[in-house]
């Protein structure tokens, strides 16, 4: 599991660390995992011994462990430069120990000269608030030569690569928010523990491939962490799996009341989701029944209420269900059942806060940023910048447990438990439908008996798989998205 602390704790551990070791033993530890870093990379695109190399170098201490790694790669025959950006600020033994291998202090960029191999992003570290200055922009745009693209958008064709220190230098550590413009690296490079600034988007889309270097921090770090993210062992801990003596109900039955006459593919899709969900049956309730009967001749369906359509373990309620007086009715009908219910779609619209408040039984809300905006009464633009912010009010609004889908999808309690993201998704479940399979994929893990906090986490995690293998590199469609889940499972217990 990959594990995230706020600035506040990381620099508490670090202090903590400094005491019972050397006096600059940290920044020696990160120097030598950032120079191998850079080596490991220069040595894919061609050598370290005669490769340029420019270290953009600001005041902190990020500064520092980039002089001390271009001293690690002068005395390994890389040509090596610094440009300063604080020259009276610069880390003076970080300084000292790069001149002393060979490295030279270039005045601007127009001192580098010819292309470079490698850019070392030192500006800012995880204590940088806002946004890169104007000058620092253009220095970079310079010697990346990115044309004004690349710190915004992504690479381009002929961009030199980035190793950013610690952090990409321009966005928020702890919240993964950018504001203004910051750098984009190929890769990044961490100390001690990730920062939840390097999981969570915008930001996370500024790092690049992470590469996570020990310096001993571990055992000054506390628990639990801010933020954590299921790997594939974590997930296969969590999966149901049936027993010998299993059957279809003590496996989980998981009810779904999703479609209408304009939506009724939502309901297959749901169900589609669902009926490979782990779960042991489903029930099906609403106005899609003969379609998901057409395409799913195993699901249960009942003509309504959801209360009469017989026990279930679950609810998922939402997916295409409109907005019609059967819609308000039956959503208000599964709220009222004393099991877990997961909310999505149509029926976060639906929703009173204060009935998803006062249940006994666990609620899952699913919005995407535009759903969670209406719920939290504000502009979409504001959610997608602070997701990190956005999914934590509204687990404590609601009382519930919140998956917030999008570029990274974000699951959060309403008790004091660490934030999970999710590392599989993709930008091809960017279509039509891909919720819905999500939404019974969740509530289908709820049935089987697993938390709510866990049935999102290991569904976001399956649903992001199962578009992989589904897309391949190419387009998807919900319902590829759906097939491929078992293939995701079998992949995640395969190790």
């Amino acid at each position: 599991m990959r594990r995230a602390y706020s600035v506040e704790t990381v620099r508490a551990a670090e202090a903590a660390l400094m005491k019972r070791v050397p006096e600059g033993a940290l920044m020696q530890r990160a120097a030598a995992g950032l120079a191998a870093a850079c080596g490991d990379l220069l040595r894919r695109n061609g050598r370290v011994y005669g490769a340029r190399v420019l270290l953009l170098v600001g005041s902190g201490d990020n500064g520092g462990d980039a002089l001390y790694a271009g001293a690690r790669l002068a005395r390994r025959g890389a040509g090596v430069r610094a440009l300063l950006l604080a020259p009276d600020r610069a880390h003076a033994g970080g300084l000292a120990a790069f001149l002393a291998a060979g490295g030279r202090i270039a005045d601007g960029p127009d001192e580098v000269g010819g292309a470079l191999d490698l850019v070392v992003d030192g500006i800012t570290g995880i204590g940088g608030r806002g946004g890169l200055r104007e000058d620092a922009v253009a220095l970079l745009r310079a010697v990346t030569r990115d044309g004004g693209q690349a710190q915004s958008k992504g690479q381009g064709r002929d961009r030199t690569p980035v190793i950013a220190v610690d952090l990409p230098s321009g966005v928020e550590a702890d919240s993964g928010e950018v504001h203004g413009e910051a750098v984009t690296a190929d890769a990044t490079v961490t100390f001690g523990t990730y920062k939840p600034g390097l999981l969570i988007d915008p930001a996370a889309e500024h790092a690049g491939a992470l590469r996570l270097v020990d310096i001993g921090l571990g055992p000054e770090l506390p628990e639990p962490p801010d933020l954590e993210a299921l790997q594939s062992a974590d997930v296969a801990a969590l999966l149901p799996v049936p027993g010998a003596e299993s059957d279809k109900y003590s496996r989980g039955v998981v009810g779904v009341v999703a479609g209408s006459e304009r939506y009724p593919g939502a309901a297959v899709l749901a169900v589609a989701g669902a009926l490979r969900g782990g779960a042991g049956a489903v029930r099906y309730v609403g106005p899609g029944a003969d379609a998901v009967i057409a395409r799913f001749p195993e699901t249960l369906v009942h003509a309504g209420p959801p209360s009469k359509a017989g026990r279930v373990q679950a609810w998922v309620v939402g997916p295409g269900l409109g907005d019609g007086r059967w819609a308000e009715e039956a959503a208000a009908d599964v709220l009222a059942a004393d099991v877990p219910v997961l909310v999505d779609a149509d029926g976060l619209r639906l929703l009173d806060p204060e009935t998803v408040r006062t249940r006994t039984a666990a609620t899952v809300l699913t919005p995407h940023a535009g759903e969670a905006a209406a719920l939290l009464g504000v502009a979409r633009e504001e959610v997608e910048a602070g997701r990190l912010a956005a999914v934590r009010e509204l687990a404590a609004r609601y009382r519930a447990t919140v998956l917030l889908k999008g570029s990274t999808t974000l699951v959060a309690e309403a008790r004091d438990t660490p934030v999970r993201v999710n590392p599989t998704g993709t930008g091809w479940l960017a279509t039509a439908g891909s919720g819905d399979v999500l939404s019974g994929l969740t509530g289908s893990l709820l049935a089987a008996g697993l938390a709510p906090r866990d049935a999102a986490s290991v569904g976001a995690y399956l649903h992001g798989l199962a578009a992989r293998h589904g897309s391949d590199g190419g387009p998807v469609s919900a319902q590829d998205v759906a097939d491929s889940i078992p293939a995701a499972w079998r992949d995640v217990r395969a190790g």
